[in-house]
């Protein structure tokens, strides 16, 4: 099994509603045709879900976590939206409690990285799509972020998250492993492309900073690098102020590289 790295703290789930289906599934929005049926595998907060929801309206909508806590939000996320017609429930991605060939479109968003099988759980998303439906997900890809200025504490904390993430079952470079871990779930029609969030503009540099500063010091990857020995709380406190260092300089930049697939079922 795997250990969710992030966790729920509100620095991790407050970041995750800025998701939305423009920022966020871009490179699926062509398959979000009015009328469809969709799951939502990893919803989260319920951002994307509740987007994507409103874009295949009257089509019926379930979505799915891992985390009772997520679906919670994501069901108050989807009220807020004006929308009480999602079916969310808590399920684990690599055995969907759900009916074969039950969804025109399957999705899932920064999920696959955090689960200790990826390709069974395309596998699963496969068997519930619908002949002639797609199966789409889009993971980051850590080792391919990039940053600037070079501060040694972002490097410390991107080396930090991938011993973290690892160590919890994960694969946190998961972006250029999509294409092989779909072919490997029995896909044959596979399109790959790339999708870079990029948070370089002064608003956008200062967010993220600031959320990764506080992130550090306050959600499941911090403690749980500290229980185990990883880290101790005066290099999360360092990284922390790396990340605060490096939001207020006029010349930050920091690129999110993604790797999106799209399956045909």
């Amino acid at each position: 099994m795997s250990r969710y790295t992030h966790g729920q703290h509100r620095s991790v789930t407050d970041s995750y509603r800025w998701r939305n289906a423009e920022n966020s599934a871009a490179y699926v929005l062509d398959e979000m045709v009015p009328g469809r049926s969709l799951l939502d595998v990893g919803c989260g907060p319920g951002s994307i879900t509740a987007d994507l929801a409103a874009r295949v309206a009257p089509g019926p909508v379930t979505a799915v976590d891992a985390s009772p806590e997520a679906v919670d939000l994501a069901r108050e996320t989807a009220r807020e939206a004006g929308d009480d017609t999602i079916d969310f429930r808590v399920a684990d991605a690599h055995e969907l409690d759900l009916p074969d060939d039950s969804f025109d479109i399957v999705h899932a968003h920064q999920v696959l990285q955090h689960l200790a099988d990826p390709v069974r759980a395309l596998t699963e998303m496969r068997r519930v799509a619908a002949p002639g439906g797609v199966v789409a997900a889009c993971d980051s890809d850590y080792s391919a972020m990039y940053w600037y200025p070079l501060l040694p504490e972002i490097q410390e904390w991107m080396d930090l998250y991938q011993r973290v993430a690892r160590a919890n079952g994960g694969e946190p470079d998961a972006g250029r492993r999509m294409v092989a871990w779909a072919r490997r779930a029995g896909f044959t029609d596979v399109t790959y492309t790339m999708e870079v969030w990029n948070h370089s503009a002064p608003d956008r540099r200062t967010w993220w900073g600031r959320m990764w500063a506080e992130r550090i010091l306050e959600s499941d990857m911090g403690r749980q690098a500290v229980a185990e020995g990883f880290a101790t709380r005066a290099d999360l406190e360092r990284i922390s102020a790396g990340w605060t260092a490096w939001s207020e300089d006029p010349d930050g930049v920091f690129a999110v590289p993604r790797g999106a697939i799209v399956c045909r079922a």
